[in-house]
């Protein structure tokens, strides 16, 4: 019996496999709205056979977006073309999340493959950027300007929003980031956030924005649903976040009723020194579940079915996501039960090519 492909039960919802799509930005929305591109790209993920797929961060606000291309889920316009999406998942047995987002200091600026440049105030799209203190991620960066408390409440009233319509288009699972140096990492992060209020200075007061943002999303998020939240396990950087704090705040998230901590790394400051390679992130999940007790999601170049089985069957993290080899195979999971020997039904469209 293949551990990746077994089944996996969040309280009222069971994935058919421990093979998760990481959200992954597609920089082709207009006004936040999905299209059919979204359709098309996620679609034949579950055709391909992930137990869970997981949309792209969804700005919670015009002003959440890392670009003007971003996905959105800020208005109600917005939930039907998600419904859509969510309808075609389900319908081929993947279970449909959303990540839930707001990029912080790292907003306005333009997709990858126009490098990533800074929108500037007076450029068409721009917009002004926030974050708990005011400093840029990259010294080239427009200055953020410091969240005050009326702009703290209106993010976990954006939140708090966004899950509700998350809801109503038929989402599963939310998950809420707060990794890769976006507004709530950069708050719990001594690196980004040099508060002297009762949102900086101690642990406490620095994870205090990303639990009131999880309390206002319970508010409106079912109890029998799953609640995920992403961080970034360590900053790499010296006198930055660190594992043994994830460790700690992955303990408070478990008694605030989080169901799995999505455990990535990274992204906070710009020269931070990574060892990248094959599941190089794998330890910080592992280590979250096995100290804190939570279930955890594994990611970071997992690109074979070998070693997501091997992470799942020593229990090193519950669930596997991957982004990167799911682009480049959409049909993983199908490709992965053959080599591990699991009868995995295909689609009838695609039978006659499984053999």
């Amino acid at each position: 019996m293949s551990a990746l492909f077994s089944p996996l039960t969040i309280k009222s919802i069971t994935l058919k496999n421990r093979i998760a799509v990481s959200p992954m930005c597609q920089y082709s929305s207009q006004d936040g709205y999905a299209n059919d591109w979204h359709l098309v790209h996620l679609g034949s993920r579950a055709v391909g056979g992930a137990g869970l797929i997981i949309l792209e961060a969804a700005g919670v606000s015009p002003e959440a977006r890392i670009t003007p291309f971003d996905l959105g889920i800020w208005k109600d316009a917005h939930i039907s073309e998600l419904s859509r999406i969510t309808k075609f998942l389900e319908a081929h047995g993947a279970v449909p999340g959303i990540q839930l987002a707001h990029a912080g200091r790292k907003a306005s600026h333009l997709p990858p493959w126009q490098n990533s440049a800074p929108l500037f105030p007076g450029q068409e799209g721009a917009w002004t950027t926030v974050a708990p203190s005011a400093l840029p991620f990259h010294e080239a960066d427009v200055m953020p300007q410091e969240l005050d408390q009326e702009g703290i409440q209106k993010v976990i009233a954006d939140f708090k929003t966004a899950a509700a319509r998350a809801l109503a288009a038929g989402f599963k699972v939310v998950e809420i980031h707060a990794a890769h140096g976006y507004l709530l990492h950069s708050f719990y992060s001594p690196l980004s956030n040099q508060r002297q209020d009762h949102y900086g200075g101690s642990f406490e007061n620095r994870i205090r924005l990303l639990l009131e943002v999880i309390a206002a999303v319970q508010e409106v998020w079912p109890t029998g649903f799953p609640l995920f939240v992403r961080i970034s396990a360590t900053d790499w950087s010296e006198g930055g976040w660190t594992d043994e704090d994830s460790v700690q705040l992955a303990k408070v998230l478990l008694e605030k009723g989080v169901d799995l901590v999505d455990c990535s790394t990274g992204g906070n400051v710009p020269r931070a020194k990574i060892p990248v390679g094959p599941g190089y992130q794998v330890p910080f999940a592992e280590k979250v579940k096995k100290e804190a007790g939570i279930m955890t999601g594994a990611v970071g170049m997992i690109t074979t079915p070998a070693h997501a089985e091997e992470i799942i069957a020593t229990g090193q993290a519950d669930l596997v996501l991957l982004a990167r080899e799911m682009l480049r195979n959409p049909y993983f999971p199908l490709h992965a039960a053959q080599e591990l020997g699991v009868d995995l039904e295909w689609p009838l469209q695609y039978q006659r090519a499984k053999n």
